[in-house]
């Protein structure tokens, strides 16, 4: 959607108005077309985006770095507080060394970071312990300076730990410990910090009691009661080996919510597994099961098929959470299915489409095509290859007796991954505009039986968007197998670095024109009087605000275009209204990116109203 809207910007010639476009849709933008006169403004604008919604486009991302660092006057030893302010959430991607040695203010940087790898960890304990940031020498950190680190802190080393005074350690983890227990906090993030501050802790006492024998460790804080559960602290007050000794039965099996909502250490988690395994020798009682979902990891196949799963809110409750495995999620729907349950369409969106990725053969077979159909587009990307052919096989079975090509694209692209090379050159004949993300999705090894005229074609006017997508394996793996000349019909330049900053050009010129009427598809498509949707089935009403608001001239450019559609190709909105019907919500990753705030609308645009097993299914008549 981003991608395109940026195409559709740079073939009207507006991205001179990019400080009235939203800065995740300058993250998409030619940065060849950029000024150089305009690049510390645009920099600074596109650097207030989410670089995420470029994990298909490494190349692009790259090159926005680069292009930053050339406004800059090119790559420097230590970025200032100026230079950090321009650069906003490109720091992201930066190596440890430069975030070292940058300025202090850095921190306020790296507090927009999805994630921080190990290195940039290291860097920003380093940055801490100097005590040149604002929150000073760790000995003199309050309880104010860290909860302005917001999501960092949960990065600091047990070695600054052991440096903060114990009162000040204590509140922020009693904090902090609250708020995870009020869905504020990632479990990721939260046990992250736990390990270590716990650790921290164990290190600092100078005498520990003895940990005895097996059988015999003597509690010493007291039994665990229910209002013991209920501190924030008890995890401070309770580690693992004391956590097995002054754990009663009939408190756990009273209390295992309380208890399981606090962010509890691995070794901590088996501890309760172990003991529920004694009060319950013969499983976990359904009612039960809802509340160990952060524990279903641990639990083998043979141990989960002592459960009784009879209700899909079980199956949604333990599933849901992504915690579980490939063994765990086929044998918990295993017993659902033993017990004469049904994967409906709903509980597959419930779920989540990367659920399907460890399903076996056997249970994805087992899904009615009118299920399937309700379910939508699911988000399969992260499944391992053969599932993704088991469920491309699926999705024809649910949609191959589509009236149209374009409802048929619209409904198969998320499955594509798993698509023989007949099918991909059927969509070749059939015009499709591939976007970006689809086509990284596809088998590597079917792609290399594409020539560079099949890709071309498939592609569309989305061609351009291999030169900002051209180290993504998939994509590199094909590029390898070409020659020069070969790259060169693509339009791509043979040099490894792919873009280059503000104002030189390269060979990119991607074909966003409109085209004119295309030729029939061959036999194995449904039949269409108009080319094929080209892009993600994602709503208007399902995208974040600053995509599906974009302000102007641009917007109304999008809706004025003959026979572009709201998703991006070309005739999707006429076809829509033929068809009758429109794609599903996205299950698993909502909109552009998972985790954005969305709008959702009763209706989307030009009156199509969400999906109905009625309205598909005269669709597939």
């Amino acid at each position: 959607m981003s991608s395109c809207l940026a195409n559709l910007a740079a073939l009207h010639g507006l991205q001179d108005d990019f400080e009235l476009h939203p800065p995740d849709l300058l993250l998409f933008y030619n940065l060849t077309q950029v000024r150089e006169a305009d690049c510390r403004a645009f920099t600074h604008r596109a650097a207030q985006g989410d670089t995420e919604l470029l994990a298909n486009l490494p190349d692009q991302r790259a090159a926005l770095q680069r292009v930053a660092l050339a406004c800059l006057g090119g790559p420097r030893l230590r970025l200032s507080a100026s230079d950090l302010l321009l650069l906003g959430v490109l720091v992201c991607d930066m190596d440890a060394s430069s975030i070292m040695a940058a300025d202090p203010r850095v921190l306020q940087n790296l507090q927009r970071c999805h994630r921080l790898t190990a290195p940039q960890q290291a860097a920003l304990n380093t940055l801490l312990a100097s005590g040149e940031t604002t929150l000073g020498p760790p000995g003199s950190w309050n309880l104010e300076g860290l909860r302005a680190l917001g999501p960092l802190a949960t990065y600091i080393s047990s070695s600054l730990w052991m440096q903060v005074q114990q009162a000040v350690g204590l509140d922020f983890f009693g904090s902090t410990v609250a708020t995870y227990r009020a869905g504020r906090l990632s479990q990721q993030d939260a046990r992250r910090f736990v390990t270590d501050f716990l650790k921290a802790k164990a290190e600092s006492v100078s005498s520990r009691p003895k940990r005895g024998t097996a059988t015999g460790r003597p509690c010493l804080r007291g039994d665990i009661t229910a209002a013991t559960l209920r501190d924030d602290l008890f995890l401070v007050h309770y580690d693992c080996v004391q956590l097995e000794s002054c754990l009663g039965s009939r408190v756990l099996k009273a209390n295992l919510d309380p208890l399981l909502q606090h962010p509890l250490p691995a070794e901590c988690q088996r501890v309760v597994k172990a003991k529920l395994a004694r009060v319950y020798p013969r499983g976990v009682p359904e009612e039960q099961l809802p509340l160990i979902a952060s524990l279903v990891y641990l639990y083998s196949r043979s141990e989960i098929g002592q459960w009784n799963v009879t209700s899909r809110d079980t199956v949604v409750a333990l599933l849901a959470s992504d915690v579980a495995l490939e063994n765990q999620t086929e044998a918990v729907l295993q017993k659902y299915l033993d017990h004469n349950g049904t994967l409906t369409g709903a509980l597959l969106v419930a779920i989540g489409g990367s659920r399907l990725c460890w399903m076996s053969a056997r249970q994805i077979q087992a899904i009615r095509p009118s299920e399937f159909r309700l379910a939508g587009a699911l988000d399969i990307s992260s499944c391992p290859q053969s599932r993704k052919d088991v469920l491309y096989a699926k999705a024809r079975e649910a949609f191959g007796s589509t009236r149209t090509t374009a409802a048929y694209y619209r409904f198969m692209r998320p499955y594509l991954g798993g698509a023989p090379v007949e099918e991909l050159r059927h969509l070749v004949q059939a015009n499709v505009s591939m976007d970006i993300d689809t086509f990284t999705n596809l088998n590597p090894h079917v792609l290399q039986s594409l020539s560079v005229g099949n890709v071309t074609t498939l592609l569309g006017q989305n061609v351009g968007d291999l030169q900002k997508a051209r180290s993504h394996p998939t994509i590199s793996s094909w590029l390898r197998s070409l020659n020069r000349s070969a790259l060169g019909e693509l339009g791509l330049d043979t040099d490894p670095a792919g873009l280059s900053g503000p104002g030189r050009s390269t060979t990119v010129t991607p074909n966003t024109a409109p085209r004119g009427p295309y030729p029939a598809p061959t036999s194995g498509l449904p039949r269409h009087s108009a080319p094929a949707s080209g892009s993600p089935p994602a709503h208007l009403g399902y995208l974040p605000l600053s995509v599906a608001l974009p302000s102007g001239l641009l917007w109304l450019l999008y809706w004025g275009t003959p026979g572009l559609s709201q998703d991006c190709s070309w005739d999707t909105r006429t076809m829509a209204s033929e068809d009758g019907a429109a794609p599903a919500p996205r299950a698993g990753k909502r909109g552009l990116v998972a985790g954005v705030h969305h709008v959702r609308h009763s209706r989307g645009p030009q009156g199509w109203s969400p999906p109905t097993s009625s309205s598909q299914d005269r669709e597939l008549e």
